[in-house]
């Protein structure tokens, strides 16, 4: 794969506040790509920067080999824009809005085409304000890819929508990114860059704290397993106890819970063959994104 977005030392400032500071990452095409942090880490700063709708104080931008400050106009052709706080007349239909916005490029999708694929093809004589939640996203979208961009740009696209007009709009996502469009996706939810992206930077306060698959930051973690399960045949809980790689046995009615590293899954199971005794409804919880996230905002407040 090669890189369809290449971001190198961008700095941004608004008076004396550092809003980026030296953050760096590449976007390769075909990929989910996500930025995570929380609300006023310097996510959609970074993103209107690449889109250039804000001029950079110092870096590098490439975006499909062009730099968004100086060659704004052509990317403005090739890069499909959903932005966060974009709003559309109340009383504009839909059908209206996506026939003006084919007419802003030079090789324009066909919007009825578009209407189709995401599930607005009911809705054409609607007002885009009495359109739901997850209706309006799915229009956000639509709007994003009448360009026929290559990228998409969506910002914090589900912040505002309920639970399961989220999950839908997740599956919406995933469609786009099938169909061929490389998309760089910006969230503050956790779950939500987990279960879509294929790599993630982390950033807060200005400054990527890491960038990796959800699974490799995870693994970045070093935090205790849990593993649950019913034993086949009495245990003596002290036999546990007493591997070096287990910290903690307890009991909830007949399981038996057992935190040690990442080594006391093996251990485990090992002691228990040696008893021939089976760990029935076994289950494993490991480190997740989140637990990445907790971990990176304690060492940050035990720097302070």
């Amino acid at each position: 794969m090669s890189a369809v977005i290449e971001v190198q030392n961008l700095h941004k400032k608004y008076g004396d506040l550092v809003a980026v500071d030296d953050v760096s990452f590449s976007v390769e095409e075909g990929e989910i790509f996500g930025i995570l942090g929380p609300s006023g880490a310097g996510k959609t700063t970074t993103v209107e920067c690449i889109e250039g709708l804000r001029n950079r104080d110092g870096g590098e931008i490439n975006v499909l080999g062009l730099d968004p400050r100086q060659e704004r106009a052509e990317i403005t052709q090739q890069l499909g824009v959903q932005l966060q706080d974009g709003q559309l007349p109340d009383r504009m239909q839909v059908a209206e809005a996506l026939s003006l916005y084919s007419s802003f490029y030079r090789n324009p999708a066909d919007w009825r085409h578009l209407m189709d694929a995401l599930g607005l093809s009911s809705k054409g004589g609607n007002a885009c304000g009495a359109l739901s939640g997850s209706q309006k996203q799915r229009l956000s979208v639509a709007l994003a890819l009448v360009g026929n961009p290559q990228v998409a740009v969506l910002d914090e696209l589900t912040t505002e929508l309920d639970p399961q007009s989220r999950r839908e709009t997740w599956e919406l996502i995933k469609t786009v990114r099938d169909s061929g469009v490389t998309i760089l996706l910006v969230t503050r939810f956790v779950e939500e860059a987990e279960l879509l992206c294929d790599r993630i930077a982390v950033i807060d306060k200005g400054r990527i704290a890491a960038t990796d698959t959800p699974a490799g930051l995870a693994e970045r973690v070093q935090t205790e397993q849990r593993i649950q399960f019913r034993p086949s045949a009495p245990l003596n809980d002290a036999l546990l106890a007493r591997l070096p790689d287990v910290s903690g046995v307890t009991r909830q009615g007949d399981y038996v819970v057992v935190t040690g590293n990442h080594n006391a899954l093996g251990a485990v199971t090992c002691l228990l063959a040696h008893h021939q005794i089976v760990a029935e409804h076994l289950r494993v919880d490991q480190a997740t994104l989140e637990d990445v996230l907790l971990t990176m905002a304690h060492k940050r407040s035990a720097t302070l």
